[in-house]
């Protein structure tokens, strides 16, 4: 989507939500600004305070240092970055892939609460140390993503008959009896094209086009379910463990499909493949929290980082009532204490998108609005 483009949706969202939304178009990011003063602590670490052991995950860090070169904040990046590195992977991200989770212990201690890496946290790091290093010409983050990449092919993808070279969730705890358990949340198709792009091992294009494969196959009745399984010689099956239900994994899907290049060759498919999904959440004044992906029944209310996820696909769909529905609803909602991490990280995605901070072009690669002066917008 071009920014002349964005810049009327956004300027129509401006005027029918709330005056507090029209802010200059050079200004800081002011809902990063918030979730930084709710979650991110003075040396970098994402917490979640809704958890008794005031945790935090690979997939927090990750985030935020997304954000953080969205927000042209070096600095916070940096103390993210140190953060991640010295706590989740032993000091040396080349060698180790981030701990899944880290927090306090049963014992009152502080450290590494489960040792297993996340393999969609893992891929954000890589992309953004790469694009950091892109964007920022810094030529060490650059080497460090380069790196990060490659152990991820190293382990976290397997070969699956049938697929081909497939990204599993974790090295450890997905693969039994010839049964893999995948979850198309962790396949950002943007990610693994850029990042495979930088690469240049033909391994990240036969990951992209596998990846692929599982997001369709993970929403055969037009939504997507947080887990889905694949074994031979029968192919993709319904996860034994979530029967599948599409709710807090599956709602970053939307996400990733929404926030696509224009001249993504995924897009169109994905927008097909999601057309009910969307239909559904235009008639309704928020999003779902679960839907059961055999009957697009719909159950509960969401959270306001759900909604956020689900308006890039509203805007692709021309749903301009629904979008503006949803964005006065996360915008009134969202960053209001310290107990929502996840939906609050979502809000970022969606209010980010939707408002002209951030863009992916047709390789993957970022493109935050600070790249772009301020008058040619």
């Amino acid at each position: 989507m071009s920014w002349r483009r964005l810049g009327v949706i956004a300027c129509a969202l401006l005027t029918v939500t709330s005056a507090r939304a029209a802010t200059a178009e050079c200004d800081t990011w002011p809902q990063w600004q918030r979730f930084k003063q709710l979650y991110v602590s003075g040396d970098g670490r994402v917490i979640d305070a809704s958890s008794t052991r005031q945790v935090t995950v690979s997939e927090g860090q990750s985030y935020a240092l997304l954000f953080a070169l969205i927000a042209n904040d070096p600095a916070m990046y940096a103390k993210i970055l140190r953060w991640t590195q010295n706590n989740l992977s032993g000091a040396d991200l080349t060698r180790t892939l981030p701990a899944w989770q880290w927090g306090r212990s049963d014992a009152g201690t502080w450290g590494v609460l489960d040792q297993n890496s996340a393999s969609d946290a893992d891929l954000w790091i890589a992309y953004s140390l790469l694009q950091a290093g892109s964007l920022w010409h810094d030529a060490s983050y650059r080497a460090l993503g380069q790196s990060m990449s490659d152990r991820i092919l190293a382990e976290e993808v397997a070969w699956v008959p049938g697929l081909g070279p497939t990204l599993l969730p974790a090295p450890k705890g997905f693969v039994e009896h010839q049964t893999w358990r995948l979850n198309a949340s962790y396949l950002p198709l943007q990610v693994l094209r850029a990042i495979g792009r930088s690469s240049g091992n033909r391994v990240w294009r036969q990951l992209l086009e596998s990846s692929q494969k599982v997001i369709v196959a993970s929403a055969r009745h037009g939504a997507a379910a947080d887990w889905i399984g694949y074994r031979q010689p029968d192919g993709f099956v319904t996860d034994s463990q979530t029967q599948g239900i599409g709710g807090y994994d599956a709602i970053r899907v939307y996400l990733w499909a929404g926030t696509l290049s224009d001249s993504d060759p995924a897009l169109k498919l994905l927008s097909r493949q999601f057309a009910s999904v969307i239909a559904l959440a235009a008639a309704r004044p928020s999003a779902p929290e679960i839907l059961d992906t055999d009957t697009l029944r719909a159950h509960g209310d969401g959270s306001p980082g759900f909604s956020a996820a689900l308006m890039p696909l509203l805007s692709r769909a021309n749903a301009q009532a629904a979008l503006q529905a949803y964005h006065t609803h996360v915008s009134e909602s969202a960053l209001q204490s310290d107990q929502h991490y996840y939906s609050d990280a979502l809000s970022l995605f969606g209010l980010g998108w939707i408002e002209g901070r951030y863009r992916f072009d047709g390789n993957g690669e970022l493109k935050p609005q600070w790249t772009v002066p301020c008058t040619a917008r």
